[in-house]
């Protein structure tokens, strides 16, 4: 039992320094970090934490939103290099049973989610997302909906590196 205890260890520094795949490298600024941002006029906070998966060829974001007197929104995005499509892609599940799929692009300090579709048994959307980064210890989310009149912005919050 020694013996396999000290070969984890040994194995963990390796995980940690892992490389990620060249297309995931624009997100690499996020990797083993928390972000926290309070959205504006609201008590309600929301909580990025990012770690890589299978030595940097994926990239998990566990998505949490607090508000007082609710439960919290909680969800997990998962970040990878297609190599059929040749781009990043993701898929997020949350705990309100919504799903979403989508791809990234980089366009210099920015994180770019085309427009893709959020499903749940209650709600159809479709939305779009920019994370601009802000020097080494924020970025900024703004998320918009597309409605009859076209994109409306559902927020725009600041979120710092935590930890």
């Amino acid at each position: 039992m020694k013996a396999s205890a000290a070969l984890l260890l040994l194995l963990v520094p390796g995980v940690a320094l892992a490389e990620p795949v060249e297309a995931l490298k624009p997100m690499a600024f996020l990797a083993g970090h928390c972000w926290k941002g309070e959205f504006p006029g609201a008590k309600d906070t929301d909580e990025h934490c990012f770690s890589w998966l299978y030595d940097g060829k994926a990239l998990r974001d566990v998505h949490t939103v607090r508000a007082p007197g609710r439960p919290d929104y909680v969800g997990e995005t998962t970040y990878y290099w297609n190599p059929a499509g040749r781009r990043v892609e993701f898929l997020y599940v949350e705990n309100q049973g919504g799903i979403s799929t989508g791809r990234m692009e980089a366009q210099d300090s920015t994180l770019v989610f085309p427009p893709t579709e959020y499903a749940s048994d209650a709600q159809r959307m479709t939305y779009r997302v920019r994370w601009t980064r802000m020097g080494d210890d924020a970025y900024e989310a703004w998320s918009e909906a597309q409605g009859a009149n076209g994109w409306t912005t559902m927020f725009r919050v600041t979120l710092r590196r935590v930890s």
